[in-house]
């Protein structure tokens, strides 16, 4: 459901638009009624505007992931966590050989754990190095500490310019996007693809919807380390579209081994 610039909200949800209120609406500019803002985030999460550092709240979870999250307090950024489960001996150095085996362990094939490689390492070694030496790497690792300096202009604005999670803007994706069924806690792929294009984010969705629970532990990097789990058991993960690494095509098993 798109709000018609009245205060209004979604069909068995708690989404409250305003736009009469606020002038979050322009009439000769269509994009800002077709993606409000969410009013109301404020209820469950104190100051919603204000970035977490090390724990990534939406307004089902206003405390994150709790075992995750205290397990890198005060410590790792969001950003860092999300990157933490490439980083396999801690050293806070991330190295082509470990990005590789982080997702072929999430169940990708061999050429887009190849390709992983490249737009991980080779693209973002540099950036993130830069808080150590303005000089190359060498051997392309990707630098933990400096995970904030990949961040590029065109990314969802979820994390901030220091790598710490922003409450709003993830809420914000679901009620200017989560148009086509109610609450609006799920993604389509019409939906995430008008995302992408939007916001340049990519996720792996189950039967054509991305949950919102899965794409933010996708951001605090939670989700890596269940997947990984998963797929050392005989259900193996069944999310995802096309032929994944456990045999799946969506959520049915079509073959009897693993890529």
């Amino acid at each position: 459901m798109i709000p018609n610039g009245k205060s209004t909200s979604l069909p068995d949800s708690d989404i409250v638009y305003d736009h009469d209120h606020l002038g979050t609406v322009a009439s000769h500019a269509p994009e800002t009624l077709k993606r409000p803002y969410r009013l109301n985030t404020d209820t469950s999460i104190e100051k919603p505007y204000v970035a977490r550092a090390s724990y990534a709240p939406d307004v089902e979870h206003p405390q994150g992931t709790p075992v995750h999250a205290q397990k890198y307090k005060d410590y790792q950024s969001v950003l860092q966590q999300h990157c933490l489960f490439w980083d396999r001996d801690g050293d806070g150095q991330i190295w082509p050989w470990d990005t590789y085996i982080g997702f072929r362990d999430l169940g990708f094939n061999i050429i887009f754990s190849l390709f992983a490689v490249y737009v991980i390492n080779v693209c973002f070694s540099f950036p993130t190095r830069l808080a150590h030496s303005y000089l190359p790497d060498p051997f392309f690792r990707f630098y933990l500490p400096g995970a904030h300096k990949s961040k590029h202009g065109s990314d969802s604005g979820v994390y901030d310019t220091e790598g710490r999670f922003i409450p709003s803007r993830f809420e914000d994706m679901f009620t200017k996007y989560a148009y086509s069924a109610a609450p609006a806690d799920s993604l389509s792929g019409h939906e995430l693809f008008r995302l992408i294009r939007g916001q340049r984010v990519a996720v792996d969705p189950k039967g054509g919807r991305i949950s919102k629970d899965d794409l933010r532990r996708v951001y605090d990097g939670s989700l890596f380390w269940e997947i990984k789990a998963r797929r050392q058991t005989k259900e193996g993960w069944n999310k995802g579209w096309g032929l994944g690494g456990d045999g799946f095509v969506g959520g049915e098993k079509l073959l009897p081994f693993r890529l």
